[in-house]
């Protein structure tokens, strides 16, 4: 059983990772119950529209896991619906196990100043009870231990390179050259505004939508193409006009959109921080530093084929296997 909070239409990186997920699991011959918002009340959050949470599903999702008996239940995010799962868990003496994403307590700072201590403490409380907390990477492991966070194991992400491969024909006109793209949410805490003021050759292209596009098209398009959220094919034909991805946001536990561009061929720009570095290979994939635009720069002279190579290490096999090793079946 997997409950979450994180469910379509809501675009974020924990969907994505968590479709393919399901995919991966359900192709090996696993039934996945899923919890998710659809299935209860629920409200929209005020600074995210397409985010929804549910409410009053306490009740309902003890009975939900009461009638339908899984063989195991991880709870996906820190949401409403984990709470609930969570609380019905400890009560009834089911072991579970959970997933650290997201500094939540990082995203909640930035538009409520002074509750980082608070977020930070509920975080703490969410994860404790569980049997084992996935993180990503080897370096979001030694930062959330160092946080007191107990029984961490790693699950490394991976990136579908069938989809996300570069098309060299795509059906779309031309860019100027060369081509540096944001491709992420819209909103504040992937610091997009970075991206828009930097000054660079050719086009700046920006690829996504959120909470803060109007504002941010209305100020900045002049110098920047905005095209919107894309997904699928579209979306890597759009990734096939670039040349590299700059990569703005401080505040990433993995950076799964690097990969997605690395599978593509393209390099990452990106700061020296949790996430990025745990992917980027220095010189050879891309540049980290504070100044993004002598990052990018450098960055049009590195070679796609090494961006690929390195893309394709990390697979949704290794990392289902790791999710697999991780669960604490209850039968």
């Amino acid at each position: 059983m997997l409950v979450t909070d994180a469910w379509a239409p809501q675009v974020s990186g924990v969907v994505r990772v968590q479709n393919a997920l399901i995919r991966s699991l359900e192709a090996r011959g696993y039934e996945v119950l899923i919890i998710e918002p659809s299935q209860f009340f629920t409200v929209k959050v005020p600074f995210y529209p397409e985010v929804r949470l549910a409410l009053f599903a306490r009740r309902r999702v003890a009975r939900m896991i009461q009638e339908l008996r899984p063989d195991a239940i991880h709870l996906m995010i820190e949401g409403p619906l984990g709470w609930a799962a969570r609380k019905a868990c400890m009560r009834a003496g089911i072991p579970f196990t959970t997933w650290y994403h997201t500094h939540f307590q990082l995203y909640l700072d930035m538009h409520f100043r002074g509750l980082l201590p608070v977020v930070s403490w509920v975080m703490h409380r969410f994860h404790k009870p569980a049997a084992r907390t996935l993180v990503s990477t080897e370096g979001l492991k030694r930062e959330v231990e160092a946080m007191g966070f107990k029984h961490i194991v790693v699950a490394p992400l991976g990136v579908d390179t069938k989809l996300f491969t570069r098309n060299p024909t795509p059906t779309l006109p031309p860019l100027p050259k060369p081509v540096f793209v944001f491709f992420s949410r819209l909103a504040m805490e992937k610091s997009p505004e970075e991206f828009l003021k930097l000054e660079l050759p050719g086009t700046k292209l920006v690829i996504g939508d959120g909470p803060d596009r109007a504002k941010l098209e209305a100020e900045y398009g002049m110098k920047n193409k905005f095209v919107g959220y894309k997904s699928g094919q579209e979306l890597i034909d759009w990734l096939s006009l670039t040349d590299v991805l700059v990569f703005p946001s401080r505040t990433e536990t993995f950076g799964l959109i690097a990969l997605e561009a690395l599978a593509c061929g393209i390099p990452v720009a990106a700061h020296n921080v949790l996430g990025p570095r745990d992917i980027i290979v220095e010189g050879k994939t891309g540049y980290l530093g504070e100044d993004l635009r002598v990052a990018a720069l450098k960055c049009l002279d590195l070679s796609s084929t090494d961006c690929r190579a390195a893309a394709l290490e990390y697979s949704w096999e290794n990392s289902t296997e790791a999710f697999l090793r991780s669960l604490v079946f209850i039968h």
